[in-house]
């Protein structure tokens, strides 16, 4: 059976700025990616899209999204609709139940989401981080082989085990299309990227960079890897 990569995410736009080239790079390959969208972005800001009510925005940010998901090649989106920015208030096992059902259905191989610290502190970040740990390292989805951290784009050795370093160059294009498709949320973007005109540079982020953290029931392995699909079988 091919593979499937799952990336689970709070917000739209997370899986643009973390992973769009890996998402990017196994749909050049044929490889089949889905997205779990825990939150439509409604308590956000519109940006340059002007006032909005909160279900404007979130009709705004799905169109988005979708957007996004095209260029990148996803073959499939799930959204929650859960509260924005309310993650981290809720029923944790109720939101790890949604995660294990997700990637039971999708039957997905190789999970992908963020680290203990969500990356940016973000609390809807830290809420999913461990909604996918229980869903993942308790034995609930058995056809899930590895698990990986999102980490971030600076900061992270060439040396360090086991974590693989994607090279962004060959992928930035599409994903300054992927980030700028996220049209509400240009003022993030350029705050974490620069100006929009800037964005076909990827000098200043040469890597996306991913931290192997479980693989068939070992944790923290230690390992050499080209690719998330090394070692499936």
């Amino acid at each position: 059976m091919a593979p499937v990569v799952a990336f689970i995410y709070a917000h739209p736009d997370d899986e643009s700025f973390a992973s769009a080239c890996l998402i990017r790079s196994l749909a050049d390959r044929g490889i089949r990616s889905v997205l779990l969208c825990a939150t439509r972005g409604d308590a956000g800001r519109p940006g340059p899209l002007g006032p909005m009510t909160p279900e404007q925005l979130a009709a705004a940010r799905e169109i988005e999204l979708q957007t996004a998901c095209d260029l990148l090649g996803v073959s499939a989106v799930k959204h929650l609709g859960l509260p924005d920015g309310k993650l981290a208030g809720m029923d944790r096992p109720a939101l790890a139940d949604a995660v294990a059902e997700f990637l039971n259905e999708t039957e997905a191989s190789v999970v992908v989401t963020f680290p203990e610290d969500g990356i940016s502190g973000h609390p809807d970040h830290i809420a999913v981080h461990h909604a996918v740990n229980e869903a993942v390292l308790g034995g609930r989805c058995p056809h899930v082989q590895k698990y990986y951290y999102n980490l971030p784009f600076a900061g992270v050795k060439a040396d360090a085990p086991s974590v693989l370093r994607l090279e962004t160059a060959p992928y930035w294009k599409v994903k300054a299309q992927a980030l700028l498709a996220h049209r509400s949320q240009r003022f993030s973007v350029e705050k974490a990227f620069g100006r929009t005109e800037a964005l076909p540079e990827s000098k200043d982020f040469p890597y996306e960079n991913f931290g192997l953290v479980w693989l068939r029931g070992e944790k923290n392995p230690v390992r050499k890897e080209e690719s998330v699909l090394d070692d499936l079988i």
